[in-house]
């Protein structure tokens, strides 16, 4: 017998017994923390939690849904249902998702009849990062007292192949080499400029492109921060910024950081520098009035970095490769990465990227791998 595709959980209607609200995992209705009786509304608090990183935000949505419909279709379960032993089958179903043609297809559109939650197999990679989402899901769902228990910490511990990267590891993928970012920033001053339109976007890109390198912010602090975020503090200008887990932090705003934001200015008809009581938003729309999202931020630097790549494709293909996977987050690495090549002293990194520990930092440091790089050269076939 022929099966129907999957579809989007948001198409779907489900009998009460799939919906979570009888679920055998469910805790106590009267000490539940969230406004939620469903395994989906349950879910989507979980997801409000992260509004404003919205790639954080995406992929914790994809993987929250995959399991979701997993257990709906696959195992005939809601996901307040799932004991230690499904969670062992949806390791191996993350393998090879089968039946392949009813999960597994390329991107589409939600509301087309070709969407999928998979494109295929996921690598060993993807199968543990979508398990610590997964796990951060239960984990969470258990502190706001909808859940019980986490059956998935159960097994955890105990699966060696799934056990996460080095922090090391990661970053080297997520950060710009010096070529890399040198063409990136030759095609940024190559944009046109010729109407009004395009030296906005082009003023933007500049100064946008600037803030995420020389402050190493994360996306949300890019959209949130006011003008008179800058500020003069003992006789010197700093970015004054409130980031994650509402925790202040001040970054030195260095003779280039000042230039450009000069010039954004002056292009938007304002003073040169801000004035303690500026409370306009840091970075504007194209029409130079509104602030703008954390997800538009996170979309035009994707536009930006996707024209790059493709404009030096026959001629860096490595490096148009990089650059069309980066995104916001990525230049936050290399900002770091490249103040570490610099000479920058650790403590100071660890500052201005705000990082609690110096250890979290320190995994930015690559100038010692480039020389035993170089030096294995010497060995010779």
């Amino acid at each position: 017998m022929k099966k129907h595709p999957i579809i989007p959980i948001e198409s779907l209607t489900l009998p009460p017994h799939l919906t979570g609200s009888q679920g055998r995992n469910r805790y106590d209705i009267k000490y539940c923390q969230i406004n939620a009786n469903t395994d989906w509304q349950a879910i989507q608090c979980w997801l409000n939690e992260f509004y404003d990183s919205p790639q954080t935000l995406r992929n914790y949505r994809k993987e929250a849904e995959r399991l979701l419909l997993w257990s709906i279709n696959q195992r005939r379960k809601a996901l307040s249902d799932l004991s230690r032993e499904d969670f062992q089958l949806y390791q191996e179903f993350l393998t090879d998702p089968q039946p392949s043609e009813i999960w597994c297809g390329p991107r589409a559109e939600r509301t087309s009849t070709e969407w999928r939650p998979f494109k295929g197999p996921l690598s060993e990679n993807s199968q543990r990062q979508a398990l610590i989402i997964v796990n951060a899901l239960f984990s969470y769902l258990v502190d706001a007292g909808y859940l019980a228990g986490n059956p998935l910490s159960l097994i955890r511990r105990r699966n060696r192949k799934l056990r996460p990267q080095t922090d090391q590891a990661i970053s080297q993928q997520r950060y710009l080499d010096h070529k890399t970012w040198q063409l990136l920033k030759n095609h940024l001053s190559s944009q046109p400029t010729d109407s009004p339109k395009q030296m906005n976007h082009f003023q933007r890109n500049r100064f946008l492109f600037h803030l995420l390198y020389l402050m190493a912010p994360r996306v949300s602090e890019v959209s949130s921060h006011s003008m008179n975020s800058f500020r003069l503090y003992r006789g010197q200008w700093w970015w004054f910024v409130l980031g994650k887990g509402e925790k202040q932090g001040k970054i030195p705003a260095s003779d280039e950081m000042l230039a450009a934001l000069i010039q954004y200015r002056e292009h938007l008809g304002l003073t040169p520098l801000p004035s303690e009581d500026d409370h306009s938003p840091l970075l504007r729309s194209i029409s130079g009035g509104k602030g703008i999202s954390a997800n538009m931020v996170y979309r035009q630097v994707k536009t930006v970095v996707k024209e790059a790549a493709e404009s030096i494709k026959l001629d860096n293909p490595i490096q148009a490769s990089i650059l069309e996977k980066a995104s916001t987050h990525w230049f936050r690495h290399t900002s770091v990465t490249h103040g570490d090549d610099a000479g920058i002293d650790l403590k100071y990194l660890t500052r201005s990227a705000r990082h609690e520990k110096i250890e979290t930092t320190a995994i930015y440091q690559h100038a010692e791998d480039d020389l035993w790089h170089k030096a294995w050269q010497k060995l010779k076939f």
